[in-house]
């Protein structure tokens, strides 16, 4: 099993799609998976996914040859099922237009953007499935074409994934205050 993940707008539906027509695998989507089984609670304009149900019944969909894609993966997926897990990363500058166009909340959008900076679904798929398996990719300027290749030599041992690094880029620019606003 390979497991696509990555913040909101990082094009993990994209690549799944062409990933699962270049392997022949077919796809698990979590979000799909979470809504069918009405394994989620509605808060403002969000859902919440219990994800302790989600995992008990994705345990029992997951096939050896599947593409499991989702930001939920891992929170949900055992660490021995898959055989991948590729993390799929974004510059957040250029995440912030694609959360604007999906009409996502001010407050959505710094806590996905503040996610994708920290690198959180990065630092949670290497405890829950080790480093052996996990690999990052730089998405920002490539094409889908580009990242299948990169998925490609992954999956043959070939490619050890992209060094990501956002908070210096925030940092620099003088913006982590926009991201990481003061709590009071």
């Amino acid at each position: 099993m390979i497991v696509i993940t990555g913040n909101p707008g990082v094009g993990k539906h994209t690549i799944s799609k062409k990933l699962s027509q270049k392997l022949g695998f077919p796809i698990l989507d979590l979000n799909q998976i979470a809504i069918q089984n009405k394994v989620y609670q509605k808060n403002d304009h969000t859902l919440d996914v219990d994800t302790k149900k989600l995992a008990e019944i994705t345990k029992k969909l997951v096939k050896k040859d599947t593409i499991v894609v989702g930001h939920l993966a891992p929170y949900v997926i055992e660490r021995s099922q898959p055989s991948l897990a590729i993390i799929l990363r974004k510059n957040p500058y250029k995440l912030i237009p694609i959360y604007k166009k999906r009409k996502y909340t001010q407050k959505k959008i710094i806590e996905n953007i503040g996610s994708e900076i920290l690198g959180i679904i990065e630092y949670d798929s290497i405890v829950r499935f080790g480093m052996k398996k996990t690999r990052q990719i730089n998405a920002t300027n490539l094409s889908p074409n580009q990242i299948i290749n990169k998925i490609m030599l992954a999956i043959k041992r070939k490619f050890k994934g992209d060094k990501v690094d956002w908070l210096d880029l925030v940092a620099n620019k003088g913006d982590l205050a926009k991201f990481f606003p003061n709590k009071k």
